[in-house]
């Protein structure tokens, strides 16, 4: 393998492992953000709904 060659290579792998990394960082983002979201949105439209009828 040429010099040329394993510096592709290289910059391949380092390709992969940047999409890799962004990858499961959105994963790590969504599997926090959504249930923190849905929980705010319930506790949202429980506190509109008790301000309304009881408030």
């Amino acid at each position: 393998m040429t010099q040329a060659e394993q510096n592709l290579a290289d910059d391949k792998m380092r390709a992969v492992i940047a999409k890799l990394l962004a990858e499961t960082k959105q994963i790590g983002l969504n599997t926090f953000l959504a249930p923190f979201l849905a929980a705010a949105g319930v506790m949202g439209a429980t506190a509109a709904l008790v301000k309304i009828f009881l408030g």
